[in-house]
């Protein structure tokens, strides 16, 4: 294995440990909210809106910080931040020092993803790079199911410490990772240096497509809206189990299905390229978005929640892939930058559904289903935004 190769499979572990890791805390968060202190799907819904109003800003100013001052410096302030956050809600068990704990776990989390995305990216021609975003999304799928699958059954076996305890053992040797990476490329550098410099130049990045511009603002506003239904989801899955008398380790077990039928989409999307560039894809995965989100909320069985899924993991699998993919195309030299925004739209999803789920439920309570009306009446608007952008774009 060669220097480069070491650095480039170094980054791909950092990423699926950061990706199982934070979605055993957060997505497991919500059930400690409601067992510890009795929150309810308004609760916890207003809890993710919270987060998410954080997420944004922090996101978009982490990946400025990393293309400005160096990715291996964010992924250390990042990861420092990250583990005295869980140190502290493994400390603190009051509803505010939960609450500040997952605060500061978001603000270190927003270093590190951005910085990822454009670490793995740089320097690839566009010849490469869907081969390189493809198996980013693989990589972070592939950890992310399997932690929501099994951390039902971790919080049974050990408790709910365990959501903090992991997830720290895992970030403290992120960090000690990312060291060793960064004073091996550092290593490489000053050999790359030292070497007589060919007359060849470096091949320039060019977008794929003319239009690129254009997919990316649609993939832009439909990776938000993509969030909304997620951390929607996410934030009121202990009432689903609830509802159907799911015990946390059989809700992990049912309710990621989604996760695992997206891993399977970013495989495809990996190895077929014919969805770049062509709005049918897009259009079409928002469009099912829509009614696989509001059909998982309003289920009235096991089985209509499971065919319900299906559908949506598909399409949130090729609604995320189109924004990372087309922001690290169309995104030259300002890839970690461009990662921030992509990230930060991630962040105004997160905050927007969970945001209007709440409200619904506060102002509408004799309504059942009226968070999953409200928040998909949201994803319509959405829907006619994606439309609006590309007709605009077919008449110029």
């Amino acid at each position: 294995m060669t220097s480069r190769q070491k650095i480039r499979f170094s980054c791909f572990t950092l990423e699926g440990l950061n990706s199982f890791a934070t979605i055993l805390y957060f997505n497991y968060l919500y059930f400690l909210m409601r067992d510890w202190f009795g929150f309810d799907n308004k609760h916890n819904l207003a809890f993710a809106a919270y987060l998410g109003v954080i997420y944004v800003p922090a996101a978009w100013q982490a990946g400025k910080f990393g293309q400005r001052h160096g990715y291996f410096t964010a992924l250390k302030i990042g990861f420092s931040i990250m583990a005295i956050s869980l140190v502290a809600g493994l400390l603190l068990k009051s509803i505010s020092g939960q609450v500040i704990s997952a605060s500061c776990l978001t603000i270190g989390m927003c270093f590190i993803w951005p910085t990822l995305e454009a670490l793995v990216s740089n320097s690839e021609t566009a010849e490469r790079l869907p081969n390189v975003v493809g198996l980013y999304n693989v990589v972070w799928a592939v950890t992310n199911a399997v932690a929501f699958f099994i951390g039902g059954s971790l919080i049974e076996r050990f408790g709910y410490k365990i959501i903090f305890a992991l997830p720290l053992g895992i970030v403290l040797f992120q960090l000690a990772l990312t060291f060793w990476l960064h004073h091996h490329a550092t290593e490489m550098a000053r050999e790359a240096l030292s070497k007589p410099k060919t007359d060849l130049p470096p091949e320039p990045h060019r977008p794929a497509s003319p239009r690129a511009k254009i997919f990316l603002k649609m993939a832009w506003l439909s990776n938000p809206f993509s969030y909304i239904a997620i951390n929607t989801l996410i934030a009121v899955v202990p009432g689903i189990a609830h509802k159907f008398d799911l015990s946390p380790m059989l809700a992990g077990f049912v309710c990621s299905l989604w996760c695992f039928v997206r891993l399977g989409a970013f495989i495809v999307l990996w190895h077929w390229t014919g969805w770049h560039y062509r709005a049918r894809w897009l259009i079409a995965s928002f469009a099912i978005l829509i009614f696989s989100f509001a059909t998982i909320l309003m289920s009235p069985n096991l089985i209509v929640l499971i065919i319900a899924q299906i559908f949506f993991g598909g399409a949130i699998g090729l609604i995320y892939y189109s924004s990372l993919f087309y922001s690290m195309d169309a995104g030259g030299e300002t890839r970690g930058e461009h990662g921030g925004i992509h990230e930060a739209t991630i962040g105004l999803g997160n905050c927007l559904g969970p945001a209007v789920g709440a409200l619904s439920l506060q102002f509408l309570p004799q309504f059942q289903n009226s968070g999953a009306i409200a928040v998909s009446a949201l994803l319509l608007c959405g829907f006619g935004g994606l439309m609006a952008i590309w007709k605009t774009a077919q008449k110029n």
